[in-house]
């Protein structure tokens, strides 16, 4: 049986027909070569921000299926926060998931002064009862990737789930290190609103996505009113460039984690435990070790070729292969990885680059 707790990548195939419907979108939006032209600054009177941000907004609308798209400021974090700024008012609370947060969320909590009300999604029935007794909160709000290494919930049953039971809830999903890997993010899944990074994409630094129902997407841009707080037209350009090719890269990735992950456990590296797939917070490879060597297995990995510590977690500059710790929630969750397991992340080599570093890095530990 598979592991539950393992999000289903897209296949080569269908990660290839996604490339294939936004470009699709893109000769419906640009025409008489008029996508050549880098993009314009500024707040055009029609939209009240750059012409070719507004139109490369309506090409991702309609590659994920919404109503509405904004381009804002801050990555995956900025669009998370920009959302809940609009749907909720400080002090106000929202449903989410009874696990660590990650980091950034939990200070976006703190900085809007929002109440959490925890709820185990993992946990169909209590879902229900507790979204059916809900009176106070004004959001849902759930994590496509995992928090913990023991989730298992299902994006789209949980939105199914609080769509039936209880109050309609406007319905956030933060889609970060899932978008343009799973077939479908939480737009399409029946969600209100998905956020996500364009960064974790190999987009420019700094561009978070988010897509929903345009009457609160067009407030979002009417609130970001300020032409310094715009993404310029050449910033979305690039972007849009950068998401073409996204797909069947992350597609080639996850066939390599998968192929690590069959190799680790096979035991081709000495001293590894086990190893195991996760989604913390992209789907990599959690490997433990019969010994708590975690931190010299990590500074070691740098010396022979490896990244140890993440840029944007699959950014652009991201190509050689990251060994380095787990994740924060993971760690609050399992403290015990902290000296006993790492998180390798192939990017964009193979699986066989990443097996002879760690083979070098265990001799060289092994000889003292």
């Amino acid at each position: 049986m598979a592991d539950q707790s393992v999000l289903k990548n897209m296949t080569f195939q269908e990660a290839k027909e996604l490339q294939f419907r936004l470009i699709e979108e893109v000769t419906k939006e640009f025409k008489n070569n008029e996508f050549f032209q880098t993009g314009d600054v500024g707040l055009h009177p029609a939209y009240n921000r750059p012409l070719m941000t507004a139109k490369i907004e309506s090409v991702l609308a309609k590659t994920f299926d919404s109503e509405a798209c904004a381009l804002v400021r801050g990555s995956g974090t900025g669009a998370i926060r920009n959302i809940l700024s609009v749907l909720m008012e400080p002090g106000e609370q929202c449903i989410v998931h009874d696990a660590p947060m990650y980091t950034t969320t939990k200070e976006t909590f703190r900085l809007m002064g929002l109440k959490q009300k925890r709820v185990n999604f993992n946990d169909p029935a209590a879902l229900i009862k507790a979204h059916q007794e809900d009176k106070q909160s004004k959001v849902f709000y759930v994590q496509h990737s995992r928090q913990q290494p023991n989730d298992t919930y299902n994006l789209k049953e949980v939105i199914s789930l609080v769509r039936e039971h209880g109050r309609n809830l406007p319905i956030v999903v933060d889609d970060n290190y899932c978008a343009m890997k799973t077939k479908e993010i939480g737009i399409q899944c029946g969600a209100n609103f998905s956020a996500f990074s364009g960064f974790k994409l190999s987009g420019p630094e700094g561009i978070g996505i988010i897509l929903g129902g345009s009457e609160i997407i067009q407030q979002l841009h009417d609130r970001n009113y300020s032409g310094g707080g715009q993404v310029q037209g050449h910033e979305a350009h690039e972007l849009l460039i950068s998401l073409s090719s996204a797909p069947v890269m992350l597609a080639i990735q996850n066939e390599q984690v998968e192929h690590l992950c069959s190799r680790l456990s096979e035991g081709e590296v000495s001293g590894i435990k086990q190893a195991y797939i996760t989604n913390s917070q992209s789907k990599n490879v959690i490997v433990e070790f019969e010994k708590p060597i975690a931190e010299q297995v990590i500074e070691m990995a740098s010396k022979f070729g490896a990244a140890t510590y993440p840029v944007g977690a699959e950014s652009r500059y991201e190509l050689i292969p990251m060994i380095y710790r787990l994740s924060g929630s993971f760690i609050e969750s399992r403290p015990e990885l902290r000296q006993h397991g790492v998180r390798i992340n192939p990017m964009k080599s193979s699986a066989n680059t990443v097996v002879h570093i760690l083979q070098n890095v265990m001799e060289e530990i092994s000889r003292g």
